[in-house]
Formats: C-alpha cells, sequence, structure tokens
C-alpha cells in the first residue's frame, strides 16, 4: 500500500458491532485481553495523563539552557542528564510525549470527521455524489503519502501546525473509503428502508442508522491507526519538518542527539526510548481492541 505505514487488517460492521461498545463493560471485556494488552491500554492512560499533567509534571523548562551541558543521567536535579545546551532531558521528553500523543490524537480525531462524512454522505447519496466524492478520494489514495506530506510543508513552511495539515491531507481518504463501503452495507438494511420509507429525513437517518453502525469499525481502525501515526509524525519531525527548534519533540530530538550518540547517548535514547514505547502501546492496544471486537 502506498504511502504512510498502515495496518492491513479492518474490521466489518456487523449488526451487533454496535451494542457490543456497550455491553463490553457487563461482560469483562478487560479480562479477555492479554496481559500484553492490559499492560498497554494501560501503559497509554498514563501517557495520556502525562500529557495532561506535562507542564506540572515537567521538573524544568524544556526549552530553558543552562551552563551545566552533557550531565549523565542521575545527576542532581537531572534524572535522565541534560543535553548539549544544558537543557534537562527528562523535562524535554515530558514535553516531547505531550506533543506527540497530543498530535496524533488530533489527526486521527480530524481525519474520522473528515473522512467519515464523506463516506457517509457517498455511501447513503449514490449516484453522482459518490462518484464524484469517491473520485476525489482516489486521487488522495493514488498519489504517495509521505511525499504529498513533505510537498505540503515544504510549500507552507516547517511548523507543528503545518504537519498536521499535512498529514491529515493524506489520512483522511483511508476513512472516506472505509465508512463508505460500511454505510452502503448499511443503507440496504431493512430497518433502514423502513425508516426511509417512514419519511425520516437524511441527517436523522444518518445519526440514528447509518453512523452508529460504522462507527465498530472506525473506532478499531483509528486505534490501530495510532501507532503508526506517532511514527509518521516522529519520521516528519525526524528530517526536520516539524515544530522549529528548540520546541520538544521526540524525533526531532532523537535526531539531534545521534551526532552524541558513542558520548553522550541518553541524549538520543531518552526521546527514542520514549518514541518506542508509545508507538509499541498504541499498536498493541489497538490490535487487542480490534480482536476483541472480532471475536465477538
Amino acid at each position: 500500500m502506498t504511502g504512510f505505514p498502515r495496518r492491513g487488517r479492518r474490521l466489518a460492521a456487523t449488526p451487533g458491532a454496535g451494542a457490543l461498545l456497550l455491553a463490553a463493560p457487563r461482560r469483562g471485556w478487560l479480562a479477555r485481553l492479554g496481559w500484553l494488552e492490559r499492560t498497554a491500554i494501560g501503559l497509554l492512560l498514563l501517557v495520556t495523563v502525562v500529557a495532561i499533567l506535562a507542564p506540572l509534571l515537567a521538573p524544568h523548562d524544556p526549552v530553558a539552557t543552562s551552563t551545566t551541558p552533557f550531565l549523565p543521567p542521575g545527576s542532581p536535579g537531572a534524572p535522565l542528564g541534560s543535553d548539549e545546551l544544558g537543557r534537562d532531558v527528562l523535562s524535554r521528553v515530558i514535553h516531547g510525549v505531550r506533543a506527540s500523543w497530543l498530535a496524533t490524537l488530533l489527526v486521527v480525531s480530524v481525519s474520522v470527521v473528515i473522512g467519515g462524512t464523506i463516506g457517509v454522505v457517498a455511501g447513503m447519496r449514490g449516484g453522482w455524489v459518490d462518484n464524484l466524492l469517491m473520485r476525489i478520494t482516489e486521487i488522495g489514495l493514488a498519489l504517495p503519502g509521505p511525499m504529498l506530506a513533505i510537498a505540503v510543508i515544504v510549500a507552507l513552511g516547517p511548523s507543528l501546525r503545518n504537519t498536521l495539515l499535512a498529514v491529515i491531507a493524506v489520512w483522511w481518504p483511508w476513512y472516506a473509503r472505509l465508512v463508505r463501503g460500511e454505510a452502503r452495507a448499511l443503507v440496504v438494511r431493512p430497518h433502514v428502508e423502513a425508516a426511509r420509507v417512514a419519511g425520516v429525513g437524511g441527517v436523522r437517518l444518518a445519526l440514528r442508522h447509518v453512523v452508529p453502525g460504522v462507527l465498530p469499525a472506525v473506532l478499531v481502525t483509528a486505534s490501530v491507526d495510532l501507532g503508526a501515526l506517532v511514527l509518521a509524525l516522529a519520521g516528519l519531525s525526524f528530517i526536520g519538518l516539524g515544530a522549529p527548534p528548540p520546541a520538544p519533540e521526540l524525533g526531532a530530538m532523537a535526531s539531534q542527539g545521534l551526532s552524541y550518540l558513542f558520548g553522550q547517548a541518553w541524549i538520543c535514547l531518552a526521546p527514542a526510548v520514549a518514541l518506542f514505547v508509545l508507538a509499541f502501546s498504541a499498536n498493541v492496544a489497538g490490535d487487542g481492541l480490534r480482536d476483541l471486537l472480532e471475536d465477538v
């Protein structure tokens, strides 16, 4: 598949899939997950708390320099050491996790809203509306995602906002295609046809009968995409297309610390390990949620 790394499996919408989301807590859904999936979910919850409370948890200003560079890990006041400019590595990692995780959640949310809206409209209306929207979507799918994102960032200028806009521009078509297929399968079901014959309006029909039916597939796809998006955003930041220095971003911090790998390895290893834990946890948690819904 051309573009950023994505996961291949998708959950097809089923009549009882939406009810599962409400019934799962009563059926002990967490107990049916393996210890690795439960650990990953716990780590993501911890990461979310850290992202929200980063300004309170970070012991120092992440961009403040000092006259004591290259402090080794375990130094007083610098548990993970300091970098070449004397900036506290722990504080920069905490703020880097905040930037990476919140940016990932924002990209997924906006992509779901844009792609989901287009997919629902195309799936319900059919005809020339469906053809037009799907041709636009296919243009986005046909273009190489990384190259298109890089081109957008270069044209607009490197910054976190422009990076998010670029990734959203190449991510929403996948949700549009997924939702359109699910919506087309739902609109021919008897209960939807009956509602249409009863005179239910298009917006109400979509909100009450179509959107709840496609929600499980979108939810699982989005959860599995989190890990790929973490790596995609970090990769763009790694090559200098994220927020400009001295903003703390995990990819940029790992890139800037590479020249000190064989002397002061903690400068690049600390953000790299944080990035690995974040991406791995997101992938495992997404796989657990997908398998949970598929097994029911």
